[in-house]
């Protein structure tokens, strides 16, 4: 039988290196203690802020100080709970660090909306006789322009003190399919029992024995479906905290108040959805070539994944991926290579699967760490792309902290998704240049094919899903299972018009932990569009542009999104970026049609 290790199996060069950020749990319990009892402090100010230039500089340092201690507390405790989400004492580390969170920002809460009573004049008379606020200048302006949506101390404070509320139906969510849902064990191509997990599905839908992809898919499925109404619950609570948080706030629409933090026009949100729904032809052009390849009648839902190789899925171990991705990305400069090289070898990573671990992958660490990558690398080109991803997202957090003060190292995720997913271009073009394997070729096209399905087409599917589900709750309606299921499945019905859009698809909205983000997946498209793009333009005119780029990553939050892409040569506001991409993808499925 198949089976996950536990975490005490797994070598530690392979697990990442927490203890640089706390050498141990205590003394994790001491930097905590260190917040809790200074929080008095920061609540001293209240009502002094605007009181002078030096008093305003004291409480925004003051805040950071703090703010920087609480960022490496609940990160710790957060990345501790996630190596195995079954131990109870990292769960209850990773509580009392939300707690401790909502209380500092809580505690922080009356700063901005004592800046607000200021003017921008009087605020500039300040920058004026104390230079150390100058840094602050963006800060300022941000403040400002959210002066309609911010309410009197008092609420705000409320508003902090509710956070971990609000936040309670994705923590839930995050606990049952983590922790305690358990997907069946199936029998495999061989006849061996294959453990089903949230990491390794998606893999085994790839295999070519098509029956095994049809019983790990509606086994996988099916187990979601006995929690049908506590995810649905959990999904129509998430979204009612978003729509009264926004309400409380003064925004019409949970998506105005969303798209308003990055300083996004709606238009962008909408020009992607029309744009993509306009094209669906080219996704199903995709979809026909997967049918066509199976030499089946239907493309059912479990063949989606499946390659469009037929040869077996070549192995890419871990040390193999490293190499080819520090190798990919030399066309943004030796600088960037090597300590993306560097940064490999000193434990960023949390390589691969172990019972309990959190699903899934992501780059983390804070302004005063090294950046931290959660995998569950699978030894396929998927995972190599995956690792690339996140090694974007961590290289763009290293130069953002090495370049800008703290105020402005939480880049936002609109243009972090453009960081991950340059590399994973930047990797497509350096494997198909070089790599002389015809059968890896074919997979690494295969591959960013996937990417581009899956990330500019499915996660758009989600965009316009995510608006449909909160628009039902702002108009009064009810947000069900079996409306959700009716919505979601019209959608898939529409993307994948020449597939068959089964019963266990129609529930796939209770597998995507995204959707508790709050208008998080749209970034996912608009990041590979502006990544298409950029990666053009590095490729065909060289250092002037890799230079722009990096620019742009060093920026961090110093201006607002669409700003910080101009700079890199990217107009978002425009439809032509996401059209260019779904080019390059039509483009690339032609080119696979070419093939023998």
């Amino acid at each position: 039988m198949s089976s996950v290790p536990e975490r005490g199996d797994i070598d530690e060069e392979f697990t990442w290196a927490l203890e640089e950020m706390f050498v141990s749990d205590a003394e994790w319990e001491e930097a905590y203690e260190t917040v809790e009892s200074r929080l008095d402090e920061l609540s001293a100010y209240e009502g002094r802020v605007t009181e002078d230039a030096e008093t305003l500089l004291d409480v925004l340092e003051l805040r950071e100080e703090l703010m920087r201690t609480v960022a490496n507390v609940t990160s710790y405790a957060r990345m501790r709970s996630d190596e195995d989400t079954r131990n109870q004492e990292y769960q209850a580390l990773k509580a009392r660090a939300q707690s401790l969170a909502s209380d500092a920002s809580s505690a922080a809460s009356f700063i901005e909306p004592e800046l607000q009573r200021a003017s921008r004049k009087e605020l500039d008379a300040f920058v004026e006789s104390e230079p150390a606020l100058d840094q602050y200048d963006h800060y300022l302006d941000d403040v400002l322009r959210m002066k309609p949506h911010t309410r009197s101390p008092e609420v705000e404070e409320v508003l902090a003190d509710l956070s971990e509320v609000t936040g309670a139906p994705s923590d839930i969510y995050g606990m049952l399919a983590n922790a305690d849902m358990s997907f069946p064990v199936v029998e495999g191509p061989d006849g061996d029992e294959i453990e089903i997990t949230q990491s390794n599905f998606t893999t085994h839908l790839k295999d070519e024995d098509r029956a095994f992809r049809q019983r790990v898919y509606e086994g996988y499925m099916g187990e979601w479906g006995a929690f049908r109404n506590t995810v649905g619950s959990s999904l129509k609570n998430s979204v009612t905290a978003d729509v009264k948080t926004a309400r409380a706030r003064n925004y019409e629409t949970a998506r105005e108040a969303a798209l308003d933090g990055t300083n996004v026009p709606p238009a962008v949100y909408d020009n992607l959805v029309e744009t993509v729904r306009d094209n669906v032809d080219v996704l199903q052009r995709h979809v026909d070539l997967k049918r066509d390849r199976l030499g089946v009648d239907t493309l059912e839902m479990y063949d989606l994944y499946t390659p469009l190789t037929d040869e077996e899925p070549p192995e890419v171990p871990y040390e193999q991926a490293k190499e080819w991705v520090i190798e990919a990305v030399a066309p943004l400069g030796e600088e960037y290579q090597s300590r993306l090289a560097e940064g490999l070898d000193s434990r960023w990573v949390d390589v691969y699967e172990n019972k309990g671990k959190r699903s899934g992958a992501y780059s983390g660490g804070t302004y005063d760490s090294q950046p931290y990558i959660l995998m569950n690398y699978q030894d396929d080109a998927t995972s190599m792309f995956t690792l690339a991803h996140e090694l974007g997202h961590s290289m763009h957090s290293e130069l953002t902290s090495e370049e800008q003060p703290y105020v402005y190292s939480n880049y936002e995720i609109f243009v972090a998704e453009v960081a991950s997913t340059v590399n994973e271009a930047l990797l497509t073009h350096y494997l198909l240049d070089t790599v002389e394997d015809e059968t890896l070729r074919r997979h690494v096209l295969d591959e960013y094919l996937e990417r581009f399905r899956s990330t500019l087409f499915r996660q758009t599917l989600f965009a316009d899903f995510e608006h449909q589900i909160h628009n039902v709750v702002e108009e009064g309606g009810a947000l069900t299972p079996d409306a959700m299921d009716e919505m979601y499945g019209d959608l898939k019905r529409e993307f994948y018009a020449n597939a068959n859009v089964d019963d266990h698809i129609e529930r796939e909205w209770m597998r995507i932990p995204h959707f508790y983000y709050n208008y998080y997946v749209y970034q996912y498209a608009t990041g590979i569009s502006a990544a298409n793009a950029i990666v053009d333009r590095i490729l065909e005119e060289g250092e002037p542009a890799a230079r722009d780029y990096l620019d742009f990553l060093r920026l961090g939050s110093r201006e607002y999104p669409l700003e910080l892409l101009a700079g890199a040569g990217v107009d978002m506001r425009s439809p032509e970026v996401v059209e260019s991409a779904i080019e390059a993808y039509d483009g690339y499925v032609a080119e696979f049609e070419q093939l023998s």
